[in-house]
Parts: structure tokens; sequence; C-alpha cells
């Protein structure tokens, strides 16, 4: 979702399209996408001037819609330093009768970041409940204070309505920690910060977007491995690893830990494919898809959606299909 070395220098600045509402075909500038499905309508948050917010009717055709934060808060530069005006990785989950969404605020090259949260109590910006409430930081890593990274958030929520906040980059790899599921803050301070991957021995511990995902009695942990944002010449890679339990530990499907380096390969690069990483699943009725970005390699290597039916081995794991419609 962010190379821990080398950003979202090719995240291109979609805000001077925001109130373009035709649909296109395929929406071009698309990294660290999440999608949700609301009163038949899907809704897309990605990284960007303010949040990037679009919305489909198919998954095919898309709708620019104003960003989450039309300014810049003020706060955001006061507290991050050399913000680049970019705001990263949104995630968002229906819980609660509202819409959680947490991003990530950071300066490049530096594990000086810190996660927020912003809810509503609905997608659609022409509803007169729709306004973005911010609540708050919920976690902050400073440099030469913590070990890893607080960007690239993902919710989870357990069988038992228990909340954890994955989330990490580079550095000392995947994170979580555990949120009061009534405010969606964390449930300590400071939080309990519990590792769920990383890859040591690899420069960089290039390890980063988790998305954690319930299915066939397992927890999967998907991550991306390796580098984003370089166009092209990206080799982001989204891999995968599982648990009974959803702290873990996680495994790969060759029995190796995820702390050490484990993860299975579920989509890399291909063709004019390039850096397919930042995944989430949305579960969509009976279907299952595997969302993410990848680097078009035919269109100088910008950075696009790509949506993919998700379907399952035999033994469990996560194949990844062709991509639905226009790619």
């Amino acid at each position: 979702m962010s190379g821990g070395i080398v950003r979202r220098a090719l995240v291109v600045v979609i805000a001077c399209c925001a109130a373009h509402s035709s649909l296109s075909a395929a929406p071009a500038y698309v990294h660290d996408p999440s999608i949700i499905k609301a009163g038949g309508t899907y809704y897309m948050f990605s990284t960007g001037h303010g949040i990037a917010m679009k919305r489909s009717p198919d998954l095919r055709a898309w709708e620019f819609l104003p960003p989450v934060f039309p300014t810049t808060p003020p706060w955001m530069r006061s507290e991050m330093p050399g913000f680049s005006g970019d705001i990263w990785a949104p995630d968002v989950t229906a819980a609660n009768g509202r819409y959680y969404l947490y991003y990530a605020v950071s300066s490049f090259g530096s594990n000086g970041s810190f996660i927020r949260l912003a809810t509503n109590m609905t997608l659609d910006p022409s509803s007169p409940d729709y306004r973005w409430e911010d609540q708050g930081k919920v976690i902050e890593s400073v440099p030469g204070q913590t070990d890893w990274n607080a960007i690239d958030p993902n919710l989870v929520i357990d069988d038992e309505a228990h909340w954890y906040l994955a989330f990490g980059s580079f550095w000392d790899g995947i994170k979580m920690i555990a949120l009061d599921p009534q405010t969606g803050l964390p449930a300590h301070r400071p939080p309990e910060v519990l590792s769920l991957a990383r890859r040591p021995g690899v420069r960089n511990d290039p390890i980063e977007a988790s998305f954690v995902y319930r299915s066939n009695g397992y927890w999967y942990l998907f991550v991306s491995f390796d580098y984003c944002c370089k166009g092209a010449g990206s080799d982001y890679k989204i891999a995968v690893g599982r648990s009974r339990h959803l702290t873990g530990p996680y495994v790969d499907a060759s029995g190796t830990s995820m702390l050490d380096g484990g993860g299975t390969i579920v989509l890399q690069s291909y063709g004019d494919v390039h850096g397919p990483g930042a995944a989430s699943v949305l579960r969509d009725g009976d279907s299952e898809y595997l969302v993410h970005h990848m680097y078009d390699a035919r269109h100088g290597g910008v950075p696009v959606l790509q949506i993919r039916p998700l379907r399952w081995s035999d033994t469990g794991w996560p194949i990844a299909g062709e991509p639905i419609g226009a790619r």
C-alpha cells in the first residue's frame, strides 16, 4: 500500500477530477483501493488528496465523487511535517450502524506516521446525513521510538465482535492492536502491539498492506511483498498465510511462519500487469472478489484498479481469477 523506502511517488493527484460526474469504464490512477457495497451501490476509497472516492453500480463503470476531505485538515500538516498532501491506504468497514474509515498520514521514507479514524452515517453524498466526523488519532509511530510503521490500516472484527486493527509497513513488519468496539480507538493506552508477519533477512523487510479475511474456518492474512510506486518497474506481489486464530500464528502453504518470512504468492507480475498489490477482499453475497491495484505497462505504468473473482483450492488456499471488466 505504501513503500517503506520508495513511497507513492507515482500516485497521481486526482482531486481535479473530483467534481467530474461522468462514468468511465476503467478508473485510472487508483492506488490502495478499498471497496464496500452499500444500498446496492459500490463505493471505492483510495489513496489521494483528501482520500479519493468513487462509486459504481456494477464494479465496472465508476463515477468520481468529491474527496472525503475536500480541503486538507490543518492538523494534518501541523502533526506531520513533510506531509505530501496524499492521504494513504483508506480502509472502509460497516459496523454499529455507521461506516468506519481508517487512513494513514505519513512522510516519504520515514516511519513517522499515524493512523486516524473518520466515521459517517451514510456513503451517499446526496443524503442530509452525509458527514465525515473525525474520531481522532488511533496509533502513531515515531522515528527512533518505534520499530514499526503506523500505516496501511485494516479493521478486523472477529466472531465474538472483538475489534482489531492490522497495520504496518517495512521496518518490523505487520502488526495488530485491539480496539474498543464502542469507539474504534485502541482498547488500551498504550496499545499492546502484536506481531503478525515480517521478512527477516530480506533487505528493508519489504512487507506491507495487510488485510485479514475469514473463510474456510481460517483467518487469512493477505500482504504485499517487495516494492510499489515504481511504475512498470514495481515488483509488488500479493502473498498470503492463514491461521485458526485471528492473532496468529500465520503460516503459508508450506508451513513456514509469516514471522519467519513465509507467504504463499497469490498474484505477481505477468504480461502488462506489473506489481499487483494492496489487496483486499470484497464479499458480495455468494461472490468474493480480490480487489487490488496494479501498474499498467501499456500506459506508462500508471496504477489502476483490478477486481478479480476469488476462488479457493481444494486445500483452502486463495486463487485469483482473471480481472473482470476492462483492464
